[in-house]
């Protein structure tokens, strides 16, 4: 994996994570259908620290958010009334949305490294994003606000994010799925979906650190994964202030319909190769 090889999938990287169609799906498909034919012990380390970058793409979107959030919380523990406030209670709404997804990677985080491995399986997955926003999309009702969320919804969006950790299934579109069914309208499902982004992919970026010392060639392997998190950030704080913009206006059916035609055109590919 070259310099370039990194920069190519740090834009893929900043451009899917936020949009609903799957960013590690993407960084398996676009080597398979070009042909980049990578080292395995390089591919998951790179796929999972290359969301650091769109990490402070996030963090640094919603920064103002994360401050109230974060000073709601600590005032609200302070003065021994923790759910006082409404960003008080949004923040302990992010870590109950967490949990679920902590859990399940921590299980079966074997399984998901194998499934890295897999172009086919990843595309069926796809098609699994595509129900999803469907689902979203036919049954949401869209009628309330982020002021209007409870414990229930970041629960149930803390278990579609569960399943996201397979490749092929869009963390960000399961989850705002997940905020839909819940009668969430869409920009207030997709703005705590990306706040929600924030300490699993801190956790998966931690996790992967004691991947890198089983790197052969660690010293030359770094820039590549260094060119990658730049690159998606840069892009990724675009998508961020993109997707927002457009959910106001636009439903999700478009995404669900790309995510079928890629992965019909990777099983395709699969069949004729």
């Amino acid at each position: 994996m070259s310099v370039l090889h990194g920069i190519l999938l740090g834009i893929v990287q900043g451009l899917t994570e936020f949009l609903p169609i799957s960013s590690s799906a993407h960084l398996v498909l676009v080597p398979y259908l070009l042909g980049w034919d990578f080292p395995a012990e390089q591919i998951f380390p790179f796929d999972v620290l290359v969301q650091l970058g769109t990490l402070v793409a996030v963090i640094v979107y919603f920064w103002k958010d994360l401050w109230s959030i974060a000073r709601a919380w600590v005032t609200g523990l302070a003065r021994r009334a923790p759910f006082e406030s409404a960003d008080s209670r949004l923040g302990w709404y992010l870590i109950l949305a967490t949990i679920p997804a902590g859990l399940f990677g921590l299980t079966i985080k074997n399984t998901v490294e194998a499934a890295f491995q897999s172009p086919t399986a990843t595309a069926v997955f796809l098609f699994v994003t595509a129900a999803f926003l469907f689902l979203a999309e036919r049954l949401g009702r869209r009628a309330r606000s982020l002021d209007a969320m409870n414990w229930k919804d970041a629960l149930v969006m803390g278990l579609f994010q569960a399943v996201s950790i397979f490749p092929g299934v869009s963390r960000s579109g399961s989850t705002i799925t997940g905020g839909m069914l819940r009668n969430l309208d869409r920009p207030a499902a997709a703005r705590f979906s990306f706040l929600m982004s924030i300490p699993i992919m801190i956790a998966a970026g931690l996790l992967s650190l004691g991947d890198l010392a089983s790197i052969p060639n660690l010293s030359q392997f770094l820039p590549v994964i260094l060119a990658g998190i730049v690159t998606a950030g840069i892009v990724g704080y675009l998508s961020i202030r993109w997707l927002l913009g457009y959910l106001t206006r636009h439903s999700l059916s478009v995404f669900a319909i790309y995510c079928i035609i890629l992965g019909m055109l990777v099983i395709g590919t699969a069949y004729v190769w």
